[in-house]
């Protein structure tokens, strides 16, 4: 049964791709794919996936089909959620140890004799011959496989490439063991780095077909071992979730079933140490529950009822009874993995350059292999050095460094990410973070917690604080308003616990009144208090009016029959804001504050934060023409949101960057996602895609110097073949390499 989507446009699917061996491999399928009508492809040789669009009559059998034709196998992988999904492991290893151990033992010493005259006994060329059989057949095996296949449907790839010249080294020492005829004692040789033989047996190249097979596929099992090492951080994440979950059925029993059974609506227990089964709402009990395996944010989150939490992360605490509201694909967890995944199956321009390359590079390197053959011929050097050469330029030739450059570090980068709570949604992302100059800040539930917070209590002379918190507390404890909530939730985290009034009643537009331990209480605007003939103090009418002038609340504070205090109550500032402005400012970008708030309360949110240009008042339609206006400006721009209102402004922005505690909308617009909603995580995400960019720049500046610098050196003779397999194997385990060091990126928050 098709696991594809369906798009507005057709439908999508996902194969896993079996039988590559290098960047060009993989540049063929795409092609072959492509030319199907209505199918759009896209072919990743570092994660062996194709992502495929198609549309019309076209089904997933036929694009299977198409993949086996040209030569490979393809099928669609099982629902990372399901527990029998094909995971990448040690037995796709194993089989490429064993020929890599083989063509070890036996080569080393097939080498040392070829270039040691000590150890060059009588008939040793024959011992020689008896190793390196092995070698050039068992071990080599998977090359000629691959070669005489892709020659079946009239292609060449790397493996031809190498098949060729490990064949041809073979096949000429035979000929020359057995006849005699490629040399005579004594003979000298044009290059300097081909060893010269006096046994009487011709120039055998049996150490160079051993030490060639050797050493390639020594590069083959570590690429593939990095490879893994690469994707290791996307595995982790899609085996974070917990397999079984204790649901509470409505006759109140416990049943452990496997987490895929789990529905919407359904309320499932979560003990002290368990992981979160799925994303749901606390409707029981209170807990610390440790997210840092999503958000990478160390400290544990007090949570309870009716506060949000995320699938797979881990009760902490406390008992805890949790109502699903999403479960299997529409979890953070699945999308997280998704994000990640589209992300690594994406090509950066400068990868699409290198795949065209490498799609015509192997023919290129034939030509030029017997370009160099025949040249040497025509110079009269010998039929024995113009070969050595040839050789030597089909087996130095590596598209695949070339094809690595991009995937193997977008993989690491995306991966590296995800652990820090970064997600990163395609290499187009990357080239975005080096362009922009200016972020624009959302304010509320960017740069501020985005609900109200009681700031500061001021009382009249004679009056305990405690008290005033203690009345006022119950009192606004009883009412649902955001301003009530600060209040109660403020006096509470002093207090720890409130009592209970003997009589509450809400006075619309002006604030509530009650009975709080025998005292007739008032909390509200002024206006309420004047109702009953009160005036507040002058200390405190000042206190009020600062505070209205910094943009926050005054909430007037009375019970019987006088004014006691005044609270200031505001959408508080997190404090690690002014701190991530700073790293910003450091990254050579210019902050603006953006709001619809008034300009007092902006201005005093930018001036604690450090940020010197301020956009308020704005309608949350028109966030998006501030964008525009600025990059008419010739600014390029940076937007950080989290609401509805963001989602216009994040797409339109050069690069969009939504907090993860905000909205599927905002989420979905933007291209870099903040699981965790400190500001702090901007800038690490900014660093963090700047330097995957900077490792694929350095892989593709490698990769081609090499090709540049190496291809000449083997067609002038100036390497042997053995050499040139070294230098070709050594080129992609140093590009993987080079990309597995974004796994040691640190986040400075």
């Amino acid at each position: 049964m098709s696991t594809g989507t369906t798009t507005g446009t057709g439908a999508e699917v996902e194969l896993a791709i079996g039988g590559m061996t290098c960047a060009s491999c993989a540049a063929r399928i795409e092609k072959k794919l492509n030319r199907m009508d209505g199918v759009t492809a896209t072919v990743n040789y570092a994660t062996e996936k194709a992502k495929v669009s198609y549309s019309g009559d076209v089904s997933v059998r036929d694009l299977i089909a198409t993949v086996e034709a040209t030569g490979y196998s393809a099928q669609e992988p099982a629902p990372p959620e399901e527990p029998g999904a094909p995971a990448a492991g040690a037995d796709e290893l194993r089989p490429l140890r064993e020929r890599l151990v083989t063509a070890v033992v036996l080569a080393v010493p097939v080498v040392a004799m070829a270039m040691i005259p000590a150890l060059q006994f009588e008939y040793w060329q024959w011992l020689s011959l008896t190793l390196a059989a092995p070698v050039v057949t068992y071990a080599a095996w998977p090359f000629h496989k691959a070669a005489f296949i892709n020659a079946r449907h009239g292609a060449a790839t790397m493996d031809t490439l190498i098949s060729v010249g490990v064949s041809a080294a073979f096949l000429w020492s035979l000929w020359a063991l057995f006849f005699g005829t490629a040399g005579t004692p004594g003979m000298t040789h044009p290059f300097e780095l081909t060893i010269e033989r006096t046994d009487g047996a011709g120039n055998i190249y049996l150490e160079a077909a051993a030490g060639v097979t050797a050493f390639i596929l020594a590069g083959r099992y570590f690429e593939a071992r990095a490879k893994r090492r690469a994707g290791a951080a996307l595995r982790a994440l899609l085996e974070l979730g917990a397999k079984d979950v204790t649901v509470l059925r409505d006759d109140g029993r416990e049943q452990t079933v496997p987490v895929a059974e789990l529905k919407v609506g359904d309320r499932f227990l979560v003990r002290p140490g368990e992981k979160i089964a799925t994303d749901g709402t606390v409707v029981e009990g209170s807990s610390a529950v440790d997210a840092s395996m999503l958000t990478g944010e160390s400290v544990p989150v007090e949570v309870g009822t009716g506060d949000p939490v995320t699938g797979a992360t881990i009760n902490a605490g406390g008992r805890l009874v949790v109502r699903a509201t999403r479960v299997g694909a529409d979890t953070q967890l699945a999308r997280m993995a998704r994000l990640v995944e589209d992300a690594q199956n994406g090509k950066a321009a400068a990868q699409r350059l290198a795949d065209r390359i490498s799609a015509v590079f192997v023919p290129v390197v034939i030509a030029l292999a017997l370009g160099t053959l025949g040249f040497w011929l025509g110079n009269g050097v010998g039929l024995t050095a113009a070969f050595t050469a040839a050789v030597a330029v089909l087996v130095i030739a590596c598209p695949c460094a070339l094809g690595l450059a991009t995937p193997t570090a977008l993989m690491v980068g995306t991966g590296r990410g995800a652990q820090l709570g970064i997600l990163i949604k395609g290499p187009e992302v990357l080239e975005s973070t080096r362009r922009v100059d200016t972020v624009v800040l959302d304010k509320t539930g960017t740069v501020t917690t985005g609900r109200m917070t009681l700031l500061a209590v001021h009382t009249a002379d004679g009056t305990d604080e405690a008290d005033v918190l203690r009345l006022a507390g119950a009192l606004e404890h009883s009412s649902e308003h955001p301003i009530a909530r600060a209040v109660a939730d403020g006096a509470l985290a002093k207090l720890g616990t409130l009592p209970t009034p003997e009589d509450f009643a809400n006075v619309p537009g002006l604030g509530v009144q009650g009975v709080v331990e025998g005292h007739a209480v008032l909390v509200g605007r002024e206006r309420l208090l004047a109702d009953w003939a009160m005036e507040l103090p002058k200390a405190l009418a000042r206190a009020g009016a600062a505070a209205e002038d910094a943009g926050r609340t005054a909430i007037a504070v009375a019970w019987d029959g006088e004014a006691r205090a005044v609270l200031e109550v505001a959408d508080a500032v997190k404090e690690t804001s002014a701190e991530a402005v700073g790293r910003l400012r450091a990254l050579g970008l210019t902050p603006i504050l953006l709001t619809g708030d008034n300009r007092a309360v902006a201005e005093s949110v930018a001036r604690e934060v450090g940020i010197e240009e301020v956009i308020a008042e704005v309608l949350p339609q028109d966030k998006v023409e501030v964008v525009k206006r600025l990059q008419a400006g010739g600014r390029s721009v940076a937007m950080v949101g989290d609401g509805v209102n963001d989602a216009a402004a994040l797409a339109q922005a050069d690069l969009g960057l939504a907090m993860g505690t905000g909205t599927d909308a905002a989420i979905e617009a933007g291209d870099l996602t903040l699981v965790r909603g400190d500001l702090r995580a901007a800038a690490d995400a900014i660093r963090l895609a700047r330097r995957t960019l900077g490792t694929i720049r350095s892989n593709l500046f490698w990769a081609f110097a090499y090709n540049v610098a190496a291809l000449p050196l083997a067609a002038a003779g100036l390497l042997t073949p053995m050499i040139a397999g070294a230098a070709m194997a050594f080129s992609s385990v140093f590009v993987v390499g080079n990309s597995l060091r974004l796994r040691t990126f640190r986040a400075a928050s």
